[in-house]
């Protein structure tokens, strides 16, 4: 029912072939990078079916919105290339069953928070940036029943998606929400770049997390008291599905006063955190993984970062503790958003 909208001409004019060649993880040229991505397209087997560690990153390189990454997972699906292990893959889509009845959503007058798989990270929701905000959660106990479920990207599982994600945007309708602050980077890129490409009809507007902070920082701009840290931020897969979202990082950073320095692996150039290739299980893979995660860390060391600043709570949990050891705080977006007007986090001293 739901296709992908991919234009296979778009390749052929394409000068760059930037979506594979700009890739990371895998040394394409130009003119391999056309072949293989055509080979793809046309439903045949490829070496980049088999080495793409699901980044999503070609979603944002390619230059003509033609969804690379949408396809790369659409076809390792169809012709069996599982970028996980079996088990893992069977284990995961029985996790993410969305369940029976309705999600926990507070009285809404159009706009709502959405925490998506994480209700029990409401902590990072406090204070001043979200007062009479009302969310969308979950039980905790059951926090990866009720959620968009894009992450079956990483488990080349687009139908599962697919099958899902419709009577999930009908749920959230039900409630009269006419405008969802998403939390976390995936439900966002969910609603306005996956569901366009495959034809699914989203029922509200979609705000990007961080859109929704620096709005909110400007309300509050008289009570800001620069927090004076130097800051390096862990860019998540998943906003490359919402790259004009993007500048908000820097927006919100010079309206606190934190100091972005300057690095190697950011914007475009970013490194994932390494968790997905680490689970991959692939030959080679957990050393892939651990060299990605000590580049990312070496150039925060090197670059003067006091600070790590986090969105994806699955690149805080990878991250996070390896941040920490080598001397560098790591703390969510939200949490440093809050410092800045005097409330301090939990945990925070």
């Amino acid at each position: 029912m739901y296709e992908l909208k991919f234009d296979e001409s778009e390749c052929l004019s394409c000068a760059t072939q930037d979506c594979l060649t700009r890739c990371q993880y895998m040394d394409i040229d130009r003119d391999t990078a056309k072949a293989e991505i055509l080979k793809i397209a046309r439903g045949e087997d490829s070496f980049a079916l088999h080495d793409c560690v699901t980044c999503y990153a070609c979603e944002e390189y390619c230059p003509v919105n033609n969804h690379p990454f949408y396809l790369i997972v659409e076809k390792q699906e169809e012709l069996d290339v599982p970028p996980l292990p079996r088990p893992l893959i069977r284990r995961g889509i029985q996790t993410g069953i969305p369940f029976r009845g309705e999600p926990v959503i507070e009285e809404v007058n159009g706009r709502a928070l959405d925490m998506g798989a994480f209700a029990d990270l409401m902590y990072l929701i406090q204070g001043k940036l979200f007062d009479d905000l009302p969310v969308i959660s979950t039980d905790p106990r059951k926090m990866f029943h009720y959620f968009c479920q894009l992450m079956y990207l990483h488990y080349a599982r687009t139908s599962v998606i697919k099958e899902r994600l419709p009577g999930i945007l009908q749920t959230i309708a039900r409630h009269n929400v006419t405008e969802v602050i998403c939390f976390h980077d995936e439900c966002y890129g969910t609603y306005t770049s996956y569901c366009p490409a495959v034809g699914i009809d989203v029922p509200f507007k979609s705000i990007h997390f961080f859109e929704f902070l620096y709005n909110r920082l400007n309300e509050l701009r008289d009570e800001i008291t620069p927090v004076n840290l130097k800051v390096a931020y862990q860019r998540p897969c998943s906003s490359r599905l919402s790259s004009d979202k993007h500048h908000f990082v820097r927006d919100i950073f010079d309206l606190i006063g934190a100091e972005y320095v300057e690095r190697e692996y950011v914007d475009e150039n970013a490194l994932c955190c390494g968790g997905t290739i680490q689970g991959q299980r692939r030959e080679g893979s957990r050393k892939r993984a651990a060299d990605v995660q000590r580049r990312n860390i070496e150039d925060m060391k090197n670059a003067g970062a006091e600070v790590c600043v986090f969105n994806c709570p699955a690149c805080y949990t990878t991250l996070g503790r390896l941040v920490a050891q080598n001397g560098i705080r790591p703390i969510f977006m939200s949490d440093l958003c809050r410092l800045a007007i005097g409330e301090k986090p939990a945990g925070w001293r």
